[in-house]
């Protein structure tokens, strides 16, 4: 039997349509009321703005128009987690499944693959030499090294820990902990040679944002 072939870029999509039926499948599950599409869009468009994602407008059986988003699961994981402590645990859960890396299909996919990472560690390395020179971590983690234990992209955690008002507001283009986050020994500033505030997370703040994570249902 023919199995059509599906690359990880695809398999990293997914459309509103299905975010949609995901939503409502969890909802229903939970006793809690269906959301309606046009509602639906208003939220994905509120949530997302200023991101990238692809709109399309599509026909329907009944020669009617939806529009359809093509979202990442990022853009995916940002939306669910307005759903209820309920159902985005849930739908959370069902997303990072998608997630599970795929291996490579054939010979040819497995040397693009290598090619691929071995590019992608020359382009970060000068990145990782600088980052290394200009701040000293010792225990210190960034946030996308706290993300990617739990399973979400930097953005995303970032985004949720505004929601948390781990972040001040008062500081334009750069991300400073509220006082009460370094005062509660969970995170440090670091200042760059150029000035800037680097943000760094200790252990003990790693182990408090997925602890609060967890408690909120992001994260099972």
């Amino acid at each position: 039997m023919f199995i059509p072939y599906r690359s990880n870029s695809e398999l990293n999509l997914m459309s509103s349509k299905e975010l949609l039926e995901l939503i409502n499948h969890v909802r229903h599950g939970v006793g809690e009321p269906l959301l309606r599409l046009n509602s639906f869009n208003a939220k994905i468009e509120d949530e997302l703005d200023g991101e990238n994602y692809t709109k399309n407008v599509v026909q329907n059986f009944n020669n009617t128009e939806s529009i359809v988003f093509q979202l990442t699961l990022d853009q995916c994981m940002l939306i669910g987690m307005r759903e209820s402590k309920a159902v985005r645990k849930n739908v959370l859960a069902a997303l990072k499944q998608k997630q599970t890396p795929l291996l490579p299909q054939s010979f040819s996919e497995a040397l693009q693959l290598a090619a691929d990472q071995a590019r992608k560690i020359e382009e970060d390395k000068p990145k990782v030499e600088y980052y290394e020179k200009i701040v000293v971590r010792d225990t210190l983690l960034n946030a996308t090294q706290v993300a990617q234990k739990i399973g979400l992209s930097a953005i995303a955690l970032n985004k949720l820990l505004d929601s948390l008002k781990v972040y001040s507001h008062g500081v334009k283009r750069a991300r400073v902990f509220q006082q009460w986050f370094i005062d509660k020994g969970f995170g440090e500033l670091k200042q760059t040679d150029l000035g800037y505030s680097q943000p760094m997370f200790t252990t003990k703040g790693e182990a408090w944002v997925i602890q609060k994570l967890v408690s909120e249902g992001v994260i099972s």
